[in-house]
């Protein structure tokens, strides 16, 4: 009989994995595995309170309950954007990166078979959650995070230093156990990433009437974002705006 114990769950899913070739595929589950290795390194996490596996186009950690959850938290929340944008920007299209993330936690059986169990089986629902897909396919940031609703009561509501309770949101996950709940980091959107709250004001009647009397540049301006087992400023002279990323 599998004894089952208490874990803190976090995987990683990379989107659109099945679109890419095989070299392009192999080229990215290194980059994943540099994410997660230096994540968890910032996170104080050795690689004896951790169990990997390997699920092709994602990465499933298992962390020993006496890690704090709230310095992974804070790794995931500062560390894994800044490495993806590090790495991410050095990179030709095909072969950037982004990411779904779930941070859970529950009781996991493992054995010499695998891994089982409904707190585990909750949290890829998680992860292949619509809303989640969704944030990524329309956010500007590099990867989404969702944790799950025992995360967020345990931990993210209580404003620890570093994680900021109001920057997350709850969201309804409908899965094959039926309707749940989560809560799924906000993410700027591309228009808010490029334009800020600002956008530039429509010329009114009266200015276009008038004879200009020196030179007008509209626009916006724009910045950077910025053990284991394996298995510049931008002027826009036409007064159009920055389209939404693709």
């Amino acid at each position: 009989m599998t004894d089952h114990l208490h874990r803190t769950i976090l995987l990683f899913d990379i989107e659109q994995f099945g679109t890419r070739d095989d070299v392009e595929q192999a080229f990215l589950r290194r980059m994943l595995y540099d994410v997660a290795d230096d994540t968890l390194s910032a996170a104080d996490i050795s690689e004896t309170a951790r169990l990997r596996a390997d699920r092709g186009d994602s990465v499933v950690e298992l962390i020993d309950a006496n890690v704090p959850v709230s310095g992974l938290l804070k790794a995931l929340l500062t560390e894994t954007p800044m490495l993806l944008h590090a790495k991410n920007r050095l990179m030709a299209g095909s072969t950037r990166m982004r990411l779904r993330i779930v941070l859970a936690a529950g009781y996991v059986g493992v054995d010499d078979k695998g891994w089982i169990g409904g707190d585990l089986n909750h949290a890829f629902r998680l992860l292949d959650a619509e809303p989640l897909r969704q944030a990524l396919r329309t956010g500007a940031d590099s990867s989404v995070l969702c944790v799950s609703d025992t995360v967020y009561q345990g931990v993210v509501r209580h404003g620890h230093h570093g994680v900021r309770p109001e920057e997350f949101h709850k969201i309804a996950v409908q899965t094959k156990e039926g309707p749940s709940s989560a809560w799924l980091r906000r993410v700027a959107a591309p228009e808010q990433a490029d334009h800020g709250d600002s956008r530039p004001a429509a010329p009114s009647a009266a200015s276009t009437d008038a004879a200009p009397t020196g030179t007008h540049v509209s626009g916006s301006q724009y910045g950077v974002t910025g053990g284991q087992v394996h298995g510049n400023l931008n002027f826009d002279l036409r007064g159009t705006e920055r389209g939404d990323r693709r």
